[in-house]
């Protein structure tokens, strides 16, 4: 598997795992990688340095080690989230009409989180309305395992 690092035109940066070099220009060839974010299909491959190998042992950190950089991450996404619902008003499906509105100054300038289509994200972004997803609920203790 290959990892690139991608970036679309809206300048949202995300990864895509590939099963070879080739893929990646397939796919998106084939209108097949768009960006989780706003659903552009225009995305490019971002300048990565490649991991390689070395030939001395070092010394990692623990956070480096297989679960430990992923159980940081997870925990650092649920405080995020925990933040956003205990501080933000849900507007449920509404999010796009309230996020514009806000914008556009014909609703009272709060934090809000909902839910919303690709296509009513993508118009949001065009708009200049500042949006970002959500982190999803983290995994349960048990489903880690």
């Amino acid at each position: 598997m290959i990892r690139y690092a991608l970036l679309c035109d809206h300048d949202h940066a995300f990864e895509g795992w590939f099963g070879a070099s080739a893929d990646f220009d397939d796919q998106q060839a084939r209108g097949l990688v768009e960006c989780p974010v706003c659903a552009s299909k225009a995305v490019r491959k971002q300048i990565m340095a490649p991991a390689v190998a070395g030939t001395r042992r070092t010394v990692r950190d623990d956070s480096a080690a297989p679960g430990g950089m992923q159980s940081m991450m997870l925990e650092a996404m649920g405080k995020i989230r925990r933040h956003v619902e205990e501080n933000f008003d849900d507007v449920g499906d509404t999010f796009a009409r309230e996020a514009r509105a806000i914008h556009d100054g014909k609703a009272e300038e709060r934090g809000i989180y909902g839910q919303a289509t690709p296509t009513q994200v993508r118009g949001l972004i065009e708009d200049g309305v500042p949006v970002a997803a959500l982190p999803p609920e983290p995994p349960k203790k048990t489903e880690l395992n």
